[in-house]
């Protein structure tokens, strides 16, 4: 089975991630042990990842400063490719009045229930991604 590994540019991984709004955060779990993944709705906006939270968890981890990883990914079932972008950098709390303001006039919708009023950004220190074809895979494979 043949398989293609394609890289991504910063740029291609940049213009993925604003095409889309539905990511996963991963995190360390309050004890620092255990790694938690939630998915988010998310904006890609100023090169960073912006999502809404309540408080808990996720919030905690912002005012920590924690480490995170944020992943979207996506298949082509036609083309027979699938892709991933990672972006692994810090988490924190939007708390500027303007830019709040600014957020509060985006589409940013949350997926899960509940107010949301704090939105959290991951300011990334690396972003990587990669496109892998993946010809002469069964048919069911693809779902």
């Amino acid at each position: 089975m043949d398989k293609t590994v394609i890289e991504l540019t910063t740029q291609e991984c940049h213009e993925l991630l604003g095409r889309h709004s539905f990511g996963r955060i991963a995190f360390l779990d309050r004890a620092g042990v255990m790694p938690m993944i939630i998915p988010v709705n998310y904006l890609f906006q100023k090169d960073t990842v912006v999502f809404r939270t309540d408080p808990g968890r996720k919030l905690i981890a912002s005012l920590h400063e924690a480490p995170v990883a944020f992943e979207v990914d996506g298949t082509d079932d036609q083309q027979q490719l699938g892709w991933s972008v990672v972006v692994r950098g810090y988490l924190d709390e939007v708390s500027d009045d303007d830019e709040l303001a600014e957020l509060a006039e985006t589409p940013l919708t949350p997926w899960a229930p509940g107010e949301k009023s704090h939105y959290v950004r991951v300011n990334p220190r690396i972003v990587t991604g990669r496109r892998i074809s993946t010809p002469h895979l069964p048919s069911h494979w693809w779902g």
